[in-house]
């Protein structure tokens, strides 16, 4: 029987870079990044999955400058929104399962508790609204897909907020940090893995239906909640111990940027758990992990 064909888009960024590894055993694995395949081209994107004729397609690639985009508004669109919608066309006329990832942005951070996949939705910003445009693109296509939205994301590649704590941290006596926006600080190796466990799952299905009765948006973070004051303090306490900088909490007023964020990006994970047997860790014990494998050094993005 030929393996099945696994295609991994942004194999460079924090999340390809793992799938390309967790993947790994469930079929064959072809990671490109932007020089293999740029989504910012469309047409690429037609003859790419037209000679690789994969069977399932993971979408890691992504606009993710959340600032920026305020003024660069048609880039993070056709990337988050219009190559997503040629990706979940030319995955359903192959009947190929198509996984996508998205984010807490698309809601507007009001809500008390955690959000729910199917609270409305709200975007305070063009980053949250052009991934909410990806995700409706990829519905609307009508072939398989698994849409994950996740939350604050942080590695050992690429730009994120661990990695600016770390960079800082050495040079600084202290640093403030918005402590009134929560979330779940999570791994782009948790997500990673569990998307693996769910590939996995599908696979071992006897169903030939089972990726379009599984279709749909789902919730992947870590678990538990933090602030980005909680999430630099705790960074610091493992990475550096006693020479950590002191860290003082400000309120996200005090801390302005172009790009409006929620005060409220929790999501409920137990859509996942219930539909997949896919429970996440703790984002403490998961940045923990994190920094004792990478050494909390950056590698080149």
């Amino acid at each position: 029987m030929t393996e099945k064909i696994i295609l991994i888009t942004g194999a460079n960024g924090q999340v390809g870079y793992e799938l390309a590894r967790t993947m790994q055993g469930l079929g064959r694995v072809v990671a490109l990044d932007s020089s293999g395949l740029d989504l910012a081209n469309l047409d690429a994107i037609r003859r790419t999955l037209g000679e690789l004729e994969p069977a399932i397609v993971v979408n890691a690639a992504a606009y993710t400058a959340v600032d920026k985009a305020e003024s660069d508004q048609d880039a993070a669109f056709l990337l988050n929104a219009e190559a997503p919608r040629v990706l979940a066309q030319e995955c359903a006329k192959r009947n190929a399962l198509l996984i996508h990832y998205s984010t807490d942005y698309v809601f507007d951070g009001t809500k008390k508790g955690a959000y729910l996949e199917d609270d409305a939705t709200n975007p305070q910003n063009v980053y949250g609204a052009s991934k909410l445009a990806g995700e409706r693109a990829i519905v609307e296509a009508g072939g398989a897909h698994l849409i994950f939205r996740t939350s604050w994301v942080y590695g050992a590649r690429g730009k994120n907020f661990v990695q600016t704590m770390l960079r800082l941290g050495p040079d600084r006596d202290e640093l403030r940090v918005v402590a009134d926006q929560i979330g779940a600080p999570t791994w782009s190796n948790t997500i990673a893995t569990s998307t693996a466990h769910v590939v996995a799952s599908g696979l071992d299905a006897a169903d030939g239906n089972y990726w379009n009765e599984k279709s749909g948006i789902y919730h992947l973070t870590a678990a538990g909640e933090a602030s980005w004051f909680d999430l630099a303090r705790s960074t610091f306490e493992i990475a550096m111990g006693d020479a950590a900088p002191r860290v003082i909490p400000i309120e996200a007023k005090e801390y302005s940027t172009p790009a409006r964020r929620p005060a409220n990006s929790r999501l409920s994970n137990e859509a996942l758990a219930a539909r997949f047997n896919v429970r996440q860790p703790h984002w403490r014990v998961a940045l923990e992990l994190c920094l004792a494998r990478d050494g909390g050094v950056t590698r080149p993005a």
